[in-house]
């Protein structure tokens, strides 16, 4: 459990990431944010890095998603994949993606990158083994399982970049309008 005073700079501190990157947030722009002294952060934390490192370590700003998540399905195309996107888009949020975007900087990469791009990755993989087996049981026209997973994996991610980057003023459709359609359209090619 962390005290409330961290609390306070980091949940500060990754709202101003979201709305202006990490360049542009300064300890200044934190301590007002979270209402207190300049000071107070440097007691708590190293600094801006070390806040932003602290705050990927806490579910509230990091996807939580698992291959054990993944690792249950039925074999009925249409209800596994609606199961996974729906599984990716309740943890990789709009909120998830801002921060993921703001975290993109020259300054952080080296450090952020494993996370940032660890829900992708298990996703991917997860994705890669199902589709091979639904090629060995004879569901899904033979192609590069990894080829389908990107492919699958950009589908669910483009949705949420869109709803990060303009809510729904690009589309009305709902998320679960979405998944079902894009799903059934997905499964009508590799089918």
């Amino acid at each position: 459990m962390i005290d409330e005073t961290r609390e306070k700079i980091i949940n500060a501190t990754m709202n101003l990431v979201m709305d202006r990157g990490y360049s542009l947030t300064t300890t200044k722009d934190i301590a007002f944010k979270a209402g207190i002294n300049e000071c107070t952060i440097f007691r708590k934390f190293r600094g801006k890095k070390d806040i932003v490192l602290s705050a990927m370590k806490l579910p509230e700003w990091k996807p939580d998603l698992k291959e054990e998540d993944l690792a249950v399905y039925t074999g009925e195309l249409e209800s596994d994949l609606i199961r996974f996107s729906n599984l990716y888009m309740e943890k990789v949020t709009p909120k998830m993606v801002k921060v993921s975007i703001g975290l993109r900087t020259p300054e952080l990469i080296g450090d952020t990158a494993a996370g940032i791009m660890a829900v992708p990755a298990i996703f991917k993989n997860c994705l890669t083994a199902y589709f091979e087996e639904m090629q060995c049981l004879g569901k899904i026209k033979k192609a590069d399982s990894e080829s389908l997973a990107m492919t699958f994996l950009s589908m669910n991610f483009g949705f949420i970049f869109l709803q990060a980057s303009f809510d729904d003023q690009l589309s009305p459709l709902s998320k679960e309008e979405y998944i079902n359609a894009s799903v059934r359209t997905f499964i009508q090619g590799i089918a």
